[in-house]
């Protein structure tokens, strides 16, 4: 299954739908540092800067998925806070009109959105584009600590399918895998071992601004473990 990546970011969830057996063959993402990131790990993947001027004819390979997390910074709790707020209206998070015109010029068989987990008008908006071209819509709710994280990182993810069928998700206590939830009464949580890695900065490159770079990076990544789940699952009912 070939799949279509939007708001690339630094790849993790390219990375967790290849994990799941899906092949990337094409890439978006519009800040430099994070297409850095994605050369040095899929190299021979068509790359493009801005999701606004991507067309279908830019491809030349099936796409039957096309997957992304659209901006947050107007969809977010903490946009709520500051009174900011403008879910889809807003200038980054309206980028998802973008992401769905795409997708009715490509129609694929599979759609991927993810973005924060929240209450909003623009969860209904989101489900009313997709329906639009005939998408149904699966939503699930999942934390990266579910996965062994150690950090909520709550996020909403929206598994639409083109065809009669529809993928549905159970209640998310009972959809995650047992191991998912080992990490709690284990010592050994492979998570914890690895930030120490994540956040040094004695690799020869300049330190403090691409530390800075690279946690922002991090920090708006998608974790590639839900992802891979996610792609498991689609992997299963296509």
């Amino acid at each position: 299954m070939n799949f279509l990546s939007l708001f690339s970011g630094i790849g993790g969830i390219d990375l967790g739908l290849e994990r799941a057996g899906m092949r990337c063959v094409g890439q978006v993402e519009i800040d430099p540092y994070g297409r850095r990131v994605l050369a040095k790990h899929w190299p021979n993947v068509p790359r493009f800067e801005d999701v606004r001027t991507v067309k279908a004819e830019d491809f030349t390979e099936t796409i039957d998925l096309i997957a992304g997390g659209f901006p947050c910074k107007q969809t977010s709790t903490a946009a709520a806070v500051h009174g900011k707020r403008s879910g889809l209206s807003g200038p980054d998070s309206g980028l998802w009109f973008e992401m769905l015109r795409i997708v009715g010029e490509v129609r694929p068989r599979w759609v991927l959105v993810e973005n924060v987990s929240g209450a909003g008008s623009w969860r209904s908006e989101i489900e009313g584009g997709l329906a639009k071209f005939s998408y149904r819509t699966s939503v699930v709710r999942i934390t990266a600590s579910a996965f062994g994280a150690p950090h909520l990182r709550r996020r909403m993810f929206f598994i639409a399918n083109a065809d009669i069928s529809r993928l549905s998700f159970t209640r998310q206590s009972e959809s995650f895998p047992a191991e998912c939830f080992a990490w709690r009464t284990s010592d050994r949580n492979p998570w914890m071992s690895s930030l120490p890695g994540v956040l040094r900065v004695d690799d020869g490159i300049p330190a403090r601004v691409d530390r800075r770079k690279r946690i922002v990076a991090l920090g708006n990544a998608v974790v590639p473990q839900i992802a891979h789940w996610i792609g498991e699952r689609i992997m299963e009912a296509a």
